[in-house]
């Protein structure tokens, strides 16, 4: 967003974001830069003039706060008919907080006695210490719709765009919400079940043209049959679910750890610390505490809760919404480790020498308390000589300790030789209105990398582990490419001026090698993509066949079990193998250990599909108002049916048809990756530079078509009545093309 944003905007974003209301953390979610924050300054500082905003020094330990998602108990209304509700969970010192419920449009009806699932935010004045938004209320579970409102004389009716559903939902006249004919909405059903004759819903949401940014994801998410309601019984369990307590637990609240996650995460699975190691023996060394939710607690093998998550596999993350394994009550509270909560973790116990090698670890069972929820930017902002009031109290004790123990372990990394990809991450930015505003690249920060190595290590150790306790658990495998896709590397490589040595066992220094060759260059970024290319994809296994990539030979995900079904089966394989209770690994799981392999690993591929998707409509749908745009872009692909485009600017993917290409015939060379101009030898290959023509962006689709004007700096010759002005199609035509063109893609994906 470039203008200011309006005083509503700010209280509205604070108030969903509450951990980040730091003025640079609001100039970067509204997208203000340069002279424009100091009229952001100055807007902030009327709000806190007129008791809107507080700013206030935030103190190291906070007792008295509570966690962004809560489960509260309405109490009844106050003298204004205001509801007002009670946390469940209170661990202050003091009175238990009050707390304002805020309804809006489409909430239920509630009374005293409701429980709900709520997210907070801070307030300060008006008889009430935080404002609550509706999740959801406990005890209810409507089953959700997604579908194509149709008008009626009766109402109207939904028809779910679900594949192979048949079922079309009944709406009222006054359970509409304003829905308009042929709006994609989103309904829930209304009434009991089970009634003759067509099952009623209301509207809960619209949003708009099925085409339209908004719907991309909640489409994705239906095509690929991923779900996304959980049962009613999965929903039960999570409500009863009660915090855990320190019986057969260590007690580790007295230590300062803390988690580190981008601004937007919703749910945090791990924390960290890092204490200088004080035997003389390892001298300069560190001990690192990576502590996880324990997960396994709550999700109990073969309860409806394991059942859904295993079936599901992962969560699935699009720009604008996530779809996650486990119910809110768990994922956003009770396995979440948010700040100043106790919360139950398993946590892995190293230590690390100064050359970064781990000389011993030990796993734990315990209860912690997180003394601070950052994110990524506001830490590294702290090294970088600009902490925040929050991050400035805990840099020498907390910040500091993490950087120094990652330098040493990047030391042991650069030994180790893991593939060293450089391939910038895309962040599509969504306005509250769904259209997509901005397509920018992640920043890489020392503070992701030093999360990532600890992570890396605490799965390593947790390996070990099991390996050395000979319990079974599920490996993270990724196997060497095979002698075809290298021989397609070496050719890529050959059309650059580089070399990747054959005749000898390949290991990824051998790689490494070939990227700094490549680094700096033009073809930069087309080497890393081959590479990249080149790879197996990783899966899941209950034998170890080793992690190619990372150059290790035990792996195993053990540090993200609210996302991943295969760290909760590593975490009960940990507590079986320690004797920690009776919710650890089950005969029922071992049984089913490859079977669950394979699911979770199909699954997986799934979520990267529906996510891939989901960007490429997104991208379509930004590019729309583009077409006839001229952009920069190199060759990422050949086909037989014509090149792909990687376009600079958004790092979307584009196809020039051989219609397109110009005006001579092309011969098409698998082998080599090339077309060769039949008449003037022009040869097109991997990584060549080249201006191109947007002629057509479908969002249904996904599909991206553009015109190639001129290849390495050299205008292309055109066929007889063409023009670089792409030709108007009547709109049924070009979408059945785009469709055609999108099927030609996937195709050639695969």
């Amino acid at each position: 967003m470039k203008r200011i944003p309006s005083k509503d905007e700010i209280l509205q974003w604070i108030s969903e974001n509450p951990t980040q209301a730091a003025k640079r953390d609001i100039a970067r979610a509204f997208g203000i830069k340069g002279a424009a924050r100091i009229d952001l300054k100055r807007i902030l500082r009327e709000l806190e003039e007129e008791g809107h905003l507080e700013k206030r020094k935030k103190t190291y330990r906070d007792p008295d706060r509570l966690p962004p998602v809560s489960v509260l108990e309405i109490t009844g209304a106050d003298a204004d008919g205001d509801l007002l509700a009670r946390p469940m969970e209170w661990h202050g010192t003091g009175d238990a907080p009050v707390i304002a419920f805020i309804a809006k449009d489409g909430d239920p009806a509630l009374g005293a006695g409701d429980r709900i699932l709520a997210r907070l935010t801070k307030e300060q004045g008006d008889g009430f210490d935080y404002s609550a938004r509706l999740i959801r209320r406990i005890g209810t579970n409507p089953l959700r719709i997604l579908g194509v409102f149709r008008r009626g004389s009766d109402g109207g009716r939904v028809l779910p765009i679900d594949k192979g559903s048949d079922k079309e939902w009944s709406v009222a006249p006054d359970a509409m919400n304003g829905a308009k004919d042929g709006e994609l909405v989103e309904a829930e059903q209304a009434g009991p079940k089970g009634r003759m004759g067509l099952p009623k819903a209301r509207i809960v949401a619209r949003l708009g043209d099925p085409t339209a940014p908004r719907a991309v994801s909640l489409i994705a998410i239906h095509q690929h049959g991923i779900p996304d309601h959980f049962p009613d019984d999965v929903v039960a369990e999570a409500d009863a679910a009660k915090t855990a307590g320190l019986d057969g637990r260590d007690d580790m609240q007295d230590l300062p750890l803390i988690t580190i996650d981008p601004w937007d995460a919703r749910d945090r699975d791990d924390a960290c610390l890092v204490q200088p190691d004080d035997d003389p023996k390892n001298p300069n060394g560190h001990i690192l505490w990576v502590a996880i939710a324990d997960v396994a607690h709550y999700v109990t093998t073969g309860s409806a809760l394991d059942r859904e998550a295993r079936k599901r596999g992962n969560s699935t993350y699009f720009p604008d919404r996530v779809v996650p394994m486990l119910p809110d009550r768990l994922s956003g509270d009770l396995c979440s480790l948010h700040e100043n909560v106790p919360r139950a973790c398993v946590v892995a116990r190293m230590r690390v020498n100064a050359a970064g090698h781990k000389i011993d670890h030990s796993f734990h069972r315990g209860l912690m308390r997180s003394v601070a929820s950052l994110n990524y930017e506001e830490v590294q902002a702290g090294m970088d000589g600009a902490p925040n009031d929050k991050v400035a109290p805990l840099m020498d004790d907390i910040i500091r300790p993490l950087y120094a123990c990652y330098e040493s372990l990047k030391k042991a990394r650069a030994e180790r030789q893991p593939l060293e990809l450089d391939l910038p991450e895309r962040q599509i930015v969504i306005s509250d209105e769904g259209q997509v505003t901005a397509v920018n690249f992640k920043e890489r920060l020392d503070a992701h990398r030093l999360i990532e190595e600890f992570m890396v290590l605490a799965n390593v150790a947790a390996a070990e582990t099991l390996i050395a306790k000979e319990t079974q658990l599920l490996f993270r495998v990724h196997e060497e490419p095979s002698p075809e896709k290298l021989d397609a590397l070496r050719e890529t490589a050959a059309a650059s001026g580089l070399t990747l040595a054959k005749g000898q066992v390949l290991q990824t220094a051998h790689l490494n090698r070939l990227l700094e060759q490549a680094e700096g260059t033009p073809d930069d970024e087309l080497i890393n993509m081959a590479t990249l290319r080149s790879m197996t994809q990783a899966y899941y296994n209950p034998e170890n066949f080793g992690h190619f990539g990372l150059a290790l030979r035990n792996y195993a995900h053990f540090t993200s079990p609210i996302r991943r079904y295969s760290d909760l089966i590593v975490h009960r394989a940990l507590i079986t193998a320690h004797g920690w209770g009776k919710d650890g690994l089950q005969p029922e799981d071992i049984d089913r250990l490859d079977d669950t392999a394979k699911l979770i690993s199909d699954t997986e591929r799934r979520s990267m599909m529906a996510e891939r998707d989901t960007t490429d409509r997104y991208l379509a749908a930004y590019l729309s108002d583009h077409v006839g745009a001229e952009m920069e872009g190199r060759i990422s692909g050949i086909a037989r049916f014509g090149v792909f485009v990687r376009l600079d600017e958004t790092g979307a993917d584009a196809l020039v048809p051989m219609r397109n290409l110009g005006a001579e015939y092309f011969r098409h060379d698998p082998d080599s990756q090339t077309l060769t101009g039949a008449d003037t030898g022009t040869v097109i290959r991997l990584g060549k530079p080249v201006t191109v023509a947007l002629t057509e962006a479908v969002p249904d689709t996904g599909g991206l078509v553009v015109d190639l004007l001129r290849l390495d700096g050299r205008s292309v010759t055109k066929g007889a009545g063409r023009s670089g002005k792409p030709p108007r199609r009547k709109q049924g035509a070009a979408r059945k093309k785009a469709a055609k063109t999108a099927r030609k893609v996937k195709r050639s994906r695969k």
